[in-house]
């Protein structure tokens, strides 16, 4: 059988190294601003399928296309520049797109023979400087009279690109759109009809809905979907679905996204949510920002702060102090390629490609997005996966019924060596002296553990209990993980108050049937204002092993509190080990220590649970380790907060510092400890520090 499914692993693997004769249809457009720093030269034009050069202007009197002589050189090179590094790109000019040119605009469809210079000058314009098409930007019709003129502009432009191409013999010119800040929903029907007959496809414009030079609060102004509690928040979601709604194909539409983004200045720093009060703009005029002088900043001026993903909304926000920016990181561009696929879109665009960072973006949407290539391809890989699981499906269901064989006859051998020993000890389980043996393994010296009055005593292992550590697969336990980091972050810094738990441990973390964590036992929990930061008591609570130090010796307390005992969790989640037992050679290291030793001598997969396997995870145990370290640091200011915890975690590509000895060590990182410890408690014992009435 595993011949089998190796023979059919390798027919797929050769499968999608099939060459395909038919041309990829996912569109990746990218525009590129003839005012912007970036020489054409440097366009990484092998990301792209299409880019579009912005702009060519109208002149007011003759309606003709024209291009500013300053960048006129640019104009001319663009497309045999750009396909020098990719000869199957195709290049659009895009007219319009400054504001002062609407009422040229609006002037030149009004008039038929306007409309018809307009026409004759943009075809003319793109075949002498070699583009593939025509893109008409930023055009905002403002009355049904201008609706009704665009859609008659739209149908003579394709009727003359037609004929041009009949009278030349070359292609067809591509005609596009850019659908600028309008809604779909008020466009006249006869113009969207118009639109999806004349036009290749709509770019729909998904961002700059809310920008700091008009709106009073923040607001996510590319926001990929509108948060559950509020439904009002302009989104990309909804503006698509507005235009499949007006009767237009997913085919013919293409998701415009940004590389920008938008500061504001906040009007109360404790006040940082989506919707809060803000004075305007902050850092550039009007608080626009590209995203590689975002990073610049978040890095120069962050003071140690970092930028938070939020799934809800689908892009990236990051405060300090009076400014808060929101812009789209590598992991917001993905999901909205992924949203445009999911949708059916035929691509996406970006604007613009000067903002971007050494191609990092553009590479992350190309990476993240593409459609199958050919459809007897498509089937056929289609077909050998189906066979190959067919084959896996039944392999795991012998392995199955064999191992669910094996157990019924342990826990048959195990029922027949236990009996009631009487009414008030039914539970109590009585166990054959051959199982005894062999979870002592024979009674080695090695699991001797003591000796009383009553003889020896030893440690053992039945070999039916381990098997539960399967049902935690590392999966599920990564949603636990994320799932307390979240109600932590809620805790420290999105309630109105800062609250402490100060009793975060293992059997205060409830899982309800789908395995989703909740925090729970407030019993011991302090609320801060926001204003302050730490504080001390004389009483001193607590479950011993998820205590920092500084609490135990001074009884201070802070948020560096709770990310101490979320240290320790998170050392327990992915280890299965006990925080209460001593590990290493002779039983010298508490769980934090044997962590540390094993982590520095570059050993971490000693210490992990070994029925995890992270191999299909962004998730890795190893970095999840060193996070943890980090987070049990002697010194509380050593220790991240709970955002940069989340962060780290998060986002594999995030800088992560090398922890030093954990606290509570016994030994200091130039000796090994010679103490041995026997005791191993498997009770999570409280402090509980008596004081008189």
């Amino acid at each position: 059988m595993a011949a089998k499914a190796t023979a059919i692993f390798f027919l797929l693997f050769f499968s999608l190294n099939l060459p395909c004769s038919s041309s990829d249809n996912w569109i990746r457009a990218g525009y590129w601003h003839s005012g912007t720093a970036l020489p054409v030269s440097e366009i990484n034009s092998a990301l792209f399928t299409h880019l579009m050069c912005a702009f060519a202007r109208i002149n007011s009197s003759t309606y003709h296309i024209y291009i500013d002589s300053t960048y006129e050189q640019s104009f001319s090179n663009f497309t045999n520049t750009v396909k020098r590094k990719n000869p199957s790109v195709t290049t659009l000019l895009s007219i319009f797109g400054v504001k002062q040119d609407s009422e040229i605009f609006s002037s030149m469809i009004n008039q038929s023979s306007s409309r018809q210079s307009f026409i004759e000058s943009s075809i003319e314009t793109a075949r002498l400087y070699g583009f593939d098409g025509l893109n008409l930007a930023a055009v905002m019709p403002g009355n049904s009279t201008s609706m009704t003129n665009l859609g008659t502009l739209l149908e003579d432009w394709r009727t003359a690109v037609a004929s041009e191409s009949r009278n030349s013999g070359k292609s067809e010119l591509l005609l596009v759109m850019t659908s600028s800040h309008f809604s779909a929903t008020r466009l006249l029907s006869s113009l969207v009809e118009s639109m999806k007959k004349s036009l290749d496809w709509v770019d729909v414009l998904a961002f700059d809905n809310y920008l700091p030079t008009r709106d009073n609060f923040t607001g996510p102004h590319s926001a990929l979907y509108s948060s559950s509690s509020s439904s009002s928040w302009l989104n990309i979601n909804n503006s698509v679905q507005e235009w499949l709604n007006r009767g237009f194909l997913a085919t013919k539409l293409v998701l415009c996204i940004p590389y920008h983004g938008y500061a504001w200045k906040l009007v109360n720093t404790n006040d940082n949510a989506v919707g809060a009060p803000a004075s305007g703009p902050v850092i550039t005029r009007d608080g626009s920002i590209g995203y590689k002088l975002i990073k610049a900043y978040i890095r120069d001026y962050g003071y140690g702060a970092a930028s938070v993903y939020n799934g809800t909304f689908g892009v990236n926000f990051f405060t300090s102090g009076q400014i808060w920016i929101n812009f789209d990181s590598v992991e917001a561009i993905r999901a909205k390629v992924s949203f445009a696929e999911e949708k059916g879109l035929l691509g996406y665009s970006v604007f613009q490609l000067d903002n971007d960072d050494n191609w990092e973006l553009s590479t992350a949407a190309k990476d993240h997005g593409g459609k199958d290539q050919k459809n007897e391809r498509r089937l056929l890989i289609i077909i050998l996966i189906t066979v190959a699981m067919a084959i896996l499906l039944i392999g795991t269901i012998v392995c199955y019924l064999k191992r669910k064989f094996i157990l019924k006859s342990r826990m048959k051998n195990r029922t027949s060596a236990t009996e009631n020993l009487s009414c008030n000890g039914h539970n109590l389980l009585v166990l054959s002296f051959t199982t005894i043996r062999e979870g002592t393994n024979n009674f080695a010296s090695g699991n001797k553990i003591g000796e009383g009055g009553y003889g020896p005593v030893y440690k053992g292992r039945l070999p039916n209990d381990p098997l539960r550590r399967y049902l935690l697969e590392w999966r599920k336990r990564v949603h636990i993980i994320e799932g307390i980091t979240q109600g932590l972050l809620y805790l420290q810094e999105y309630s109105n108050f800062t609250i402490i738990h100060r009793d975060l441990k293992a059997s205060n973390v409830l899982l309800d049937s789908e395995m989703n964590p909740k925090i729970s036992d407030f019993g011991m929990a302090k609320a801060f204002t926001k204003d302050e930061c730490e504080a001390n008591t004389g009483r001193i609570v607590g479950t011993y092993g998820y205590v920092p130090p500084e609490y135990v010796r001074k009884g201070i307390y802070s948020m560096k509190y709770d990310v101490y005992s979320f240290g320790v969790l998170l050392l327990q989640i992915i280890s299965g080990k006990r925080t209460a037992c001593y590990y290493g050679p002779n039983d010298s290291f508490n769980l934090l220590e044997f962590a540390y030793e094993l982590w520095k001598d570059g050993e971490g997969l000693e210490f992990f649970d070994s029925s995890l396997d992270d191999s299909s995870s962004t998730w890795k145990l190893m970095r999840c380790m060193q996070v943890a370290l980090l987070c049990v640091q002697e010194n509380p200011a050593d220790r991240p907060t709970m955002l940069e915890v989340y962060t780290l975690l998060k986002n594999e590509t995030a800088t992560i510092t090398t922890p030093r000895k954990p606290a509570f060590s016994f030994t200091r990182d130039d000796e090994k400890s010679t103490l041995k410890v026997k005791i191993c408690s498997i009770n999570d014992a409280s402090i509980t520090q008596l004081v008189p009435r």
